[in-house]
C-alpha cells in the first residue's frame, strides 16, 4: 500500500490552529516593527554589536574542510567539517569528535581558517578533545581524512569585523541572540542586564530557563533585523509544548512495542522543533528497521537534526522548522498513518498500560529526549535518501514501506564511499564488497596468501605481513604499522614525508617502503 505523503500547504493550515493551548504567543508571521510597537520597546543600535554592518555572504558548502578552533580547548586548532549552514553561519564538526559536539561559527569569525594556515604560521593541527582514537593514530587519521576532501577556498572566508569601543547596551533594548541551549536557534531578546563588559540575555516569552550572561562584543547576539538580512529563520516569542506518548495505542508492524514502552510518557516540555525531533526520534529508534521510518523523511530546513544507522552507515537529515505544537501533532499523525500504528502523540496525557520489563532490557536511556539537545547517533556528514534537487514541497517521502530484512540490503541503497584517492578498480572492489552485506567481512583471511588480493582489503596484519616479506631489512619497522592502525588503505595513501615527520622512519628505510609500495600499486608485488 502507498502511504500518503504529508502535503505541505495543508501543514500549513494547522500551524498556529486555536485548538491548542499552548500555542505561541505570535500567531502568523513575527514582525519586528509591530512587536517593538506592542511592547514599547527600542532596539540596541547597531554600533552596540561586534558584527558586521552587512552581513557576509555564506558561499560555503556542506563537506568542506576548514581549520577551526576547538570550543573546548581553545589553545588547539583542529580539521572541521561543515555539516550545516544557516544565514551566514556555519555548523562545524571537528573530524575525529563525536557528533554530539558540533558547534557553530559566522562566516566571519577569526576562530575559522582555510587549511593550511596553521602550518603556515608554525603550528601544527592538533587532535580534538576527546578524539576517539588512540592519540598515536592521529597522524594517518588526518592524513585519510583531507585525503580527497574539498577545502573551503580562501576567497569565501571575511575579515572579523572590530569591536565596539566599550559596552554601549542598556537595559531593555531588544536584540536577536542565539540560544545557546539550542544554537540553531536565534530569537527575540531583551537586554536583563548590565554589568561591566557584560550583559544578561533575556528570551522573550522563556521565563528565564534560557538566559545566559556574554561579553558585549559576543559573535552570539544581532541587532534587530539580522535574521531577516541572513536568511536565517527567526524564531518568535513563545511558551513551551509539551507532547504525550499513548503507549497502548497499536504501535503497528513497524515499531517494536516493547522499545515503544521504555520511553518517557511525554517529550518536552521544550521548544516546538525540539519536541517534534525527540518524538522522530524516538519512532527510529523504536523500529524494527530504522530505515522504514527513515525512508518517510524528506531534508528539511532548520529544524532539528534526526538519524538513522541502516545498510552499515549513519544517515543524518533535518526536520522542517516548527514552531507550534499543532504542527508537530499533525506531522507525527501523518507519520504514524504511514507506518500503520495507531496515532500515538497528542496533547494531553494518556492513561498508560505499562509491560512489565526492566529498566535496561532494551537499553533505552531517557537521557536521550531530554529537551534543548540534539542527538545524532554517527560521525557521517547529514544527507538524505532522497536526491538533493527534490523541492521542499512535503515533510514526508510517499516511499513504499521495507519491511523485511532482505530488502535492507537492496543494491539501491549502497553507501556511497569516498575512493580516498584510490585507483578506479580498487574503489569499485571495495563499493562491491560494502554492497554485498556483513557476511564478507566475516570470511577467515589466509595470512599466508597475499598475492592477488586487493591491497586496500588488507588488515593491519597483513600490511604487516607484506612489510616484513618484501624486504626482510624493513621488518623491524613492520610494529609501527600495527601502532599507527595502518590497515591496507592507508598503507596506499603513504608517502615518505609523511612515514619520516608522523612515524619517525630515516630516508632510507621510508624510501624503500615507498618503492615497494609503488610496486604494489603497480600491481607487481
Amino acid at each position: 500500500m502507498q502511504p500518503n505523503a504529508i502535503d505541505w500547504n495543508d501543514v500549513k493550515k494547522y500551524k498556529y490552529g486555536p485548538q491548542s493551548e499552548c500555542a505561541p504567543q505570535y500567531q502568523g508571521h513575527f514582525t519586528w516593527d509591530k512587536y517593538l510597537k506592542e511592547t514599547c520597546s527600542v532596539p540596541a543600535p547597531v554600533h552596540c554589536f561586534k558584527q558586521s554592518y552587512t552581513p557576509p555572504s555564506n558561499e560555503f558548502k556542506i563537506s568542506m574542510k576548514l581549520e577551526a578552533q576547538d570550543p573546548r580547548n581553545t589553545t588547539s586548532t583542529c580539521i572541521a567539517t561543515v555539516v550545516g549552514l544557516t544565514g551566514a553561519r556555519l555548523r562545524l564538526r571537528l573530524d575525529g569528535s563525536d557528533n554530539k559536539n558540533d558547534f557553530w561559527r559566522l562566516v566571519d569569525s577569526a576562530e575559522i581558517q582555510p587549511v593550511g594556515n596553521c602550518e603556515k604560521n608554525g603550528g601544527m593541527l592538533q587532535p580534538p578533545l576527546g578524539f576517539r582514537l588512540n592519540a598515536s593514530s592521529w597522524p594517518m587519521f588526518l592524513l585519510k581524512t583531507l585525503n580527497g576532501a574539498e577545502m573551503a577556498p580562501i576567497r569565501i572566508f571575511h575579515k572579523e569585523p572590530p569591536s565596539p569601543s566599550h559596552n554601549f547596551f542598556k537595559m531593555g533594548m531588544k536584540l536577536e541572540a542565539v540560544d545557546r541551549k539550542n544554537p540553531h536557534f536565534i530569537c527575540p531578546a531583551t537586554i536583563g542586564e548590565v554589568r561591566g563588559s557584560e550583559v544578561l540575555v533575556t528570551f522573550d516569552g522563556w521565563r528565564g530557563a534560557f538566559d545566559y550572561w556574554c561579553r558585549f562584543d559576543s559573535r552570539d547576539i544581532f541587532p534587530v533585523g539580522w535574521c531577516s538580512l541572513t536568511g536565517d529563520n527567526l524564531q518568535p516569542p513563545g511558551t513551551k509544548v509539551c507532547i504525550y506518548l499513548n503507549k497502548s495505542g497499536s504501535t503497528g508492524p513497524h515499531l517494536d512495542k516493547k522499545k515503544v514502552q521504555q520511553l518517557p510518557d511525554h517529550f518536552g516540555p521544550a521548544r516546538a522543533s525540539v519536541v517534534l525531533q525527540q518524538a522522530v526520534q524516538a519512532c527510529i529508534d523504536c523500529a524494527y528497521h530504522q530505515k522504514t521510518v527513515f525512508s518517510f523523511l524528506k531534508q528539511g530546513y532548520g529544524g532539528e537534526v534526526i538519524s538513522a544507522v541502516f545498510d552499515r552507515e549513519q544517515h543524518t537529515l533535518n526536520l522542517p522548522a516548527v514552531n507550534s505544537i499543532s504542527y508537530v501533532l499533525r506531522f507525527l499523525e501523518k507519520l504514524c498513518h504511514n507506518l500503520h500504528s495507531d496515532n500515538l502523540f497528542g496533547n494531553q496525557p494518556f492513561t498508560q498500560t505499562h509491560l512489565s520489563l526492566s529498566a535496561t532490557e532494551y537499553g533505552h536511556n531517557h537521557n536521550r529526549y531530554l529537551p534543548g539537545e540534539t542527538f545524532v547517533l554517527g560521525n557521517s556528514l547529514p544527507r538524505s535518501l532522497a536526491p538533493h534537487s527534490d523541492s521542499m514541497d512535503s515533510a514526508l517521502n510517499p516511499t513504499k514501506l521495507v519491511s523485511s530484512s532482505s530488502n535492507l540490503r537492496t543494491p539501491s541503497y549502497r553507501p556511497v564511499l569516498p575512493s580516498c584517492g584510490l585507483p578506479p578498480s580498487t574503489a569499485s572492489v571495495v563499493r562491491r564488497l560494502c554492497s554485498r552485506g556483513s557476511d564478507r567481512y566475516l570470511e577467515s583471511r589466509d595470512p599466508s596468501r597475499l598475492n592477488g588480493q586487493d591491497p586496500s582489503l588488507w588488515t593491519v596484519e597483513e600490511v604487516m605481513q607484506f612489510v616484513r616479506e618484501a624486504d626482510p631489512q624493513l621488518g623491524s619497522h613492520a610494529d609501527l604499522f600495527r601502532k599507527h592502525e595502518i590497515d591496507g588503505k592507508a598503507l596506499l595513501l603513504l608517502r615518505s614525508d609523511m612515514m619520516m615527520k608522523y612515524m619517525g622512519l630515516k630516508l632510507g628505510p621510508a624510501l624503500k617502503l615507498c618503492f615497494h609500495i609503488d610496486r604494489l600499486k603497480q600491481g607487481k608485488f
